[in-house]
Parts: C-alpha cells; sequence; structure tokens
C-alpha cells in the first residue's frame, strides 16, 4: 500500500493544491475517525479519504470521469475496496453505487467537510465549541454551502451512524487538523 508521503507527492504530482488540497487533508481526517470509531484500518481509511479526488484537476470539466480515473491511477497502490469506494464517492456520474460502509464511509465523509469547514470560517471560535445541532441547522438552509450535497451527508446511516454521532465525529477530526485553528 501506499504511503502517506507516497499520496502527498502523488497529488501535488496530480495538481491537487490549494483549497482541493485541504478539502482532502479533511476529508483523510473524517475518514480515519470513522475508522477508528468502525474499528477498521484507519490508514487505510485515511489514505482513501486524503486521495478520493487526486483526478479531480484532470477530470473537473468531465464528472463521469471523476472517481473512474482516480481509481484506475490508484489500482495496486491502495486496495481493491479502497478504489471501489474512490470510484463511488462519485457515484452519481460514475455509475457505481455504494455497496459497502467503506463506499458510504467516503461519501459522506468527503461531503460534510464542506459545510463544516464553510460554518467554522463564519464562527469566531472556528471549530471550537461546534456542535451537530449548529451544522443540522446549517443544512437546512440550502443557500448555505449551497454545492454540499445534504442527502449524501445524511447516507451515514447507511454506513451505520446517527447523523448526530456522525457530525460530532466529524467536526471532531477537522477541529484537530494544523490548519483549523
Amino acid at each position: 500500500m501506499i504511503s502517506r508521503d507516497e499520496a502527498l507527492a502523488l497529488l501535488a504530482e496530480h495538481g491537487v493544491q490549494g483549497s482541493l488540497l485541504q478539502h482532502s487533508l479533511a476529508s483523510e481526517a473524517v475518514m480515519k475517525a470513522l475508522a477508528e470509531h468502525f474499528g477498521e484500518d484507519a490508514e487505510l481509511w485515511g489514505l482513501t479519504g486524503l486521495l478520493h479526488d487526486v483526478d479531480y484537476p484532470a477530470t473537473e470539466q468531465t464528472p463521469e470521469r471523476h472517481g473512474k480515473d482516480g481509481a484506475a491511477l490508484l489500482a495496486g497502490k491502495l486496495p481493491d475496496e479502497a478504489c471501489a469506494a474512490i470510484e463511488a464517492h462519485n457515484g452519481e456520474y460514475t455509475g457505481r453505487q455504494p455497496q459497502s460502509r467503506f463506499d458510504y464511509a467516503l461519501r459522506c465523509g468527503e461531503t460534510v467537510t464542506g459545510i463544516i469547514a464553510a460554518a467554522a470560517l463564519l464562527r469566531p471560535t472556528g471549530y471550537d465549541g461546534m456542535e451537530p445541532k449548529s451544522i443540522k441547522k446549517k443544512m437546512k438552509d440550502k443557500a448555505f454551502a449551497a454545492s454540499v450535497n445534504r442527502e449524501t451527508i445524511k447516507e451515514c446511516t447507511q454506513a451505520g451512524l446517527e447523523l448526530d454521532v456522525f457530525l460530532a465525529l466529524a467536526i471532531r477530526a477537522m477541529s484537530a487538523l494544523p490548519t483549523a485553528h
């Protein structure tokens, strides 16, 4: 399996930088927290979160390729189930629907980062003191972080987590990021 340093180098090589890199790091943190919660392989889940958008700079204009190209690029570098989750995270376009807990965890885990990060930017204390109920309130406001798919976030139940528990795990994971404070 690819190392984290190799994964970061691969992201750089494929033009993942700026806000997309921050999203990738946040997705890694959330996926690690989810893996720890479920007793899964935190290194594997974290790397999958980190690398799930490795192909995005090249596929931004061809959404049906996003996830497929990433899975192909990562074949042999990550286990098959990780590549499958990467393809399924964009199942609306790739046609590969999520099937496993891992698939659903990546879909909801990477999606929730957008609304949590946006909410933190508006708070004077950032992530400190952020609670699931405030994110749930933001989810009801369709104009707030409008590009974030609320239904995908709610797929956390398919992974085996109630929404409040999932949001608390994600907030805690993101608040621990070096750039979060």
